[in-house]
């Protein structure tokens, strides 16, 4: 099969237009370099009109344009269509004198184009997209130097094309770069199983918080909560249901809690809040919004079988005196002050305990 009848195929021709789409080049707006070598053209080839051009599967679109006031026309009239089934240069001297042009409407009538050259816009992988050409109302010939000039015009613009290719490829690798970069940033800071920040990233959050409330913003309320006889649990139902009651705990939490307070898993069963611009006594009130939902929610993700867990929870303020691993300590130790007290409770800096009854097998 010859190269013409191989591009006249229509596998081949389906190929062409993917690779035309890759470019993303057909109906946009004018642009100044594509205009300055329609330009160039012009005066090289000493041709009144001259085009780049590229054939879509239904039509031949002008990409630059001088000497004709259209953008578009149908591939039935396209002399184009026809050069990129040729190889290099594709010249016409008189149109009514080639059978195949000679009753077409441009020729025949409005603009009367009597002369055609063309050179292919071939991309890197041999497909032709498009020409460039230049077009005039007399017979004639193109010199050496003007064949010459009018390819290795052709050669700029798909040199140009490859180039704004390659820099949108660029472009988009750079966004998915940064998409990945800020996906595994997530990753790294997130919980795998609760979606929650793990302990790394909410010990920076909490060194934000401090410096801010160093700097004068209100104090804060630091949380530590830990699930009552969660290895119960585990042992009775297995550790995939353990997950389960976790995550549904975690969507408990987010339910109680604001949006501004900063959920993390600090370990295991246990939980860390952070609660900005909070007093103890207004955490203490969030904490017994937690522990009445507890009472009243099943934590199992099958209905047929409830499970109930409670909590025991340690409150401290966050201030501009508070040294962050102090607190830390302080917090842990209220938590297990409330275990010792009798689990399900919340235990605040320096006051009693704040204890729920409770199940003695929950």
């Amino acid at each position: 099969m010859s190269k013409i009848d191989e591009r006249c195929t229509s596998a081949y021709e389906e190929l062409r237009i993917a690779e035309l789409a890759e470019y993303e080049i057909l109906d946009t707006p004018n642009e100044a370099a594509f205009d300055e070598l329609v330009e160039v053209a012009s005066i090289i080839c000493e041709a009144p009109i001259a085009v780049i051009n590229f054939i879509d599967r239904d039509r031949q679109w002008f990409k630059a344009i001088k000497g004709l006031p259209i953008r578009e026309t149908p591939l039935d009239v396209s002399i184009c269509a026809h050069a990129i089934l040729q190889s290099g240069l594709f010249i016409i001297p008189d149109t009514t004198l080639d059978e195949r042009f000679s009753s077409n409407p441009l020729v025949i009538g409005d603009p009367h184009l009597r002369f055609y050259a063309g050179a292919l816009l071939e991309n890197e992988s041999g497909y032709p997209l498009g020409t460039l050409c230049v077009l005039d109302y007399q017979p004639r010939e193109l010199t050496d130097k003007q064949r010459f000039a009018l390819q290795a015009l052709a050669n700029q613009v798909m040199a140009h094309m490859e180039l704004m290719l390659s820099h949108r490829y660029q472009k988009q690798l750079i966004l998915e770069l940064e998409a990945t970069r800020e996906e595994m940033a997530r990753l790294a800071a997130t919980d795998m199983l609760t979606g929650l920040l793990n302990r790394r990233a909410f010990e920076q959050r909490l060194h934000e918080a401090l410096a801010l409330v160093k700097r004068g913003a209100p104090t804060a309320a630091l949380v530590m909560v830990d699930l009552d006889h969660f290895k119960r649990i585990n042992d009775a139902f297995g550790h995939p249901v353990g997950d389960d009651v976790l995550k549904r705990f975690t969507t408990l939490c987010l339910a109680v809690f604001r949006e501004t307070d900063v959920i993390a898993r600090w370990g295991g069963e246990e939980f860390m809040l952070l609660m900005p611009n909070t007093s103890v006594e207004k955490a203490q009130q969030a904490a017994k919004r937690l522990l009445n939902k507890l009472a009243n929610t099943s934590m199992a993700a099958e209905p047929t079988t409830p499970i109930y867990v409670t909590v025991s929870i340690g409150i401290c303020p966050l201030n501009a005196n508070s040294q962050l691993e102090e607190r830390l300590r302080t917090v842990d130790g209220l938590l297990y002050q409330a275990k010792r007290q009798g689990r399900n409770g919340v235990v605040l800096e320096n006051t009693a305990p704040e204890v729920t009854p409770k199940n003695n097998d929950s």
